[in-house]
């Protein structure tokens, strides 16, 4: 009891929590290779267990892992360096590059607006859902823009990392892509962070093209949206 005490007053030990249960979820992740093992899933189960059953409030979380935010910004400077790294692959295939992701976005938003109004789903769940393939800050925006309920969107574009970042390897995999920047463009435009996490592992050009991927689907998934909500209204 004293421990969990503790930690409303101690980022150390937030911190330390928060890497051994990523750490451990990693463990377990390598040893079974079960994609509902993934580490993320994992971690943020297990954490938001903890706070629940501990009755510690987010926000003091929060406070308290202060540093991964810190990396996190670091995390971005460290995808530029990557990118200036593979820009002489990037001058060559800019076009391309800019094409494919425009005709992803547009695919992927009227998909999912076209399935779920044929489900009947209601306009609030539609906007909360839409921007699934977008990281987490441009989607949580682009749903309060819209009318869409931001915790869904959250959560809906975390899972859609994390299935991503399981599924599309072993896709690419399967349909016999061989190309280094499609298989970037692929895991940047469907599964933003997370699958860029993945790309990197993959190479350095997957990942420097997933990473300029995230930003560009960004862009075009935040211009387009409103004009095929309206558009399919």
């Amino acid at each position: 009891m004293e421990i969990i005490n503790s930690l409303y007053n101690s980022p150390f030990l937030i911190i330390s929590l928060t890497l051994g249960v990523y750490l451990a979820s990693t463990w377990l992740y390598k040893k079974i290779k079960l994609g509902l093992l993934h580490p993320v899933l994992v971690s943020v189960t297990i954490i938001i267990l903890f706070l629940k059953l501990t009755d510690i409030p987010y926000n003091t979380y929060k406070k308290g892992s202060y540093i991964f935010d810190i990396l996190l910004d670091l995390s971005v400077v460290a995808l530029g360096f990557i990118l200036f790294e593979q820009i002489n692959s990037i001058k060559k295939y800019l076009i391309s590059i800019f094409t494919s992701v425009f005709v992803g976005s547009i695919i992927g938003i009227i998909s999912v607006i076209g399935l779920l109004k044929i489900m009947d789903v209601p306009e609030i769940i539609i906007s909360s859902i839409t921007p699934k393939s977008v990281t987490n800050p441009i989607a949580i925006r682009i749903s309060e823009i819209t009318g869409g309920l931001p915790p869904i969107t959250a959560i809906v574009v975390i899972f859609t990392g994390i299935f991503g970042s399981i599924i599309g390897p072993y896709l690419l995999k399967y349909l016999k892509i061989k190309s280094k920047i499609a298989k970037g463009l692929a895991m940047g435009s469907s599964a933003h962070g997370i699958g860029t996490a993945r790309a990197i592992e993959m190479g350095a050009v997957e990942g420097a093209i997933s990473g300029l991927a995230i930003g560009i689907m960004g862009f075009f998934t935040a211009t387009l949206i409103p004009f095929f909500q309206w558009l399919l209204s």
